[in-house]
């Protein structure tokens, strides 16, 4: 599970990602058995390298509490990790992650979970809010912890990912035993990256998480931008920054979903200056003030948290985005044949226009 020293020193092997996204808008629990099949229909999308899913309402027992997974490379890892846990938090319970013994799966890390609110100790994040006190804390294992990661940490939701196809981490992670009201899966590897098991899809942060097909040639400035604003990344691959980002835009500086997707894929500056006086003037501002958090590259994302998910494409939709609807359930695929495979008979059918989000509010 450790990270390559040499991560950016390897042979690509370029094939095209697939995602998936399914939600529930009445909050209905949707077996795992169907972003499984899903995937496992997009095989040929991949290259086994990566696959991973994100579920929420799956921890309806420990709603209140934050949800850690950590994988670690051996028990010091772990020690390392749980000392830097039950310092800064109160551990409430404690397991291993349920998993099952494939014959794909080889070289997995340990992988636990625990579930955890924060202390009233005084410390150095005393001084922050909740939510950003738990930030804090995933970033210090992140950052200081040799062989550790933290990879979920939000509330009544989860990320299970690592090397190997989609179906072999779901059979992994026994996920055809969970029950959630959104989904969303991936499918390969980033791009730019090797295939490792932090390195993999989902990325989340609290309760974002993303999924991605394409490339993010901003990496770079956009990772010096989040570092001035104490996100620290870790998993040397191009897809964690929009998980960070996302939590920057909206919950910490307040904008709307919509605003977040237009800072990602914003007009161009020939389209600006075609808008009216009160557009012009908006994405003049998002564009000069959020400049270095614009993604460049093609891409198609899926970004959920506990009450929507959303689909966005890039300026130029060069990477494949479909939208999909049946009765309460909206799905979001790099394909249709995906859709299909686990609802045949669709209400509506349609590819969202470049750089415009599809937004899926859940009920209650």
């Amino acid at each position: 599970m450790k990270a390559p020293e040499k991560y950016y020193d390897f042979d690509k092997d370029i094939s095209g990602c697939g995602i998936f996204g399914v939600a529930s808008t009445e909050r209905n629990l949707i077996s795992g058995d169907m972003p499984i099949a899903a995937m496992a229909c997009m095989h040929d999308r991949g290259n086994g390298l990566g696959g991973g899913f994100a579920a929420y309402g799956i921890y309806p027992e420990h709603a209140d509490e934050y949800a850690f997974h950590i994988m670690c490379d051996d028990k010091a890892g772990v020690d390392a990790s749980e000392e830097i846990l039950r310092n800064y938090c109160i551990v409430h319970q404690y397991e291993p992650i349920p998993t099952r013994k494939t014959l794909a799966i080889t070289n997995a890390p340990i992988v636990n979970r625990y579930f955890v609110t924060p202390n009233n100790d005084q410390n150095e994040f005393s001084h922050l809010g909740e939510e950003d006190y738990i930030v804090a804390v995933v970033m210090k294992i992140n950052t200081s912890v040799s062989g550790a990661f933290v990879f979920s940490s939000g509330k009544n939701m989860g990320a299970f990912k690592g090397v190997g196809f989609p179906e072999d981490i779901a059979e992994f992670f026994r996920l055809d035993e969970y029950k959630a009201y959104i989904w969303t899966g991936h499918n390969r590897f980033p791009t730019n990256t090797p295939g490792w098991w932090a390195g993999a899809h989902p990325f989340t942060i609290l309760n974002w998480s993303i999924v991605h097909n394409g490339e993010i040639s901003s990496y770079g400035i956009n990772r010096r931008y989040l570092c001035e604003h104490d996100y620290l990344c870790a998993l040397m691959t191009d897809t964690e920054v929009v998980a960070y980002e996302l939590d920057l835009f909206i919950r910490k500086h307040g904008l709307s979903w919509e605003m977040a997707a237009k800072i990602f894929a914003p007009p161009f500056w020939d389209e600006i200056e075609r808008m009216d006086k009160d557009d012009k003037e908006l994405y003049t501002a998002l564009r000069t003030t959020y400049g270095p958090a614009m993604l460049n590259g093609p891409f198609a994302i899926l970004v959920a948290d506990n009450n929507r998910l959303m689909g966005l494409n890039d300026r130029i939709k060069l990477r494949p985005l479909l939208v999909a609807e049946k009765d309460d359930m909206v799905f979001m695929s790099s394909e249709e044949s995906s859709i299909r495979e686990v609802c045949p008979e669709l209400d509506k059918v349609w590819m969202p226009k470049a750089g415009e989000p599809v937004i899926v509010d859940i009920k209650g």
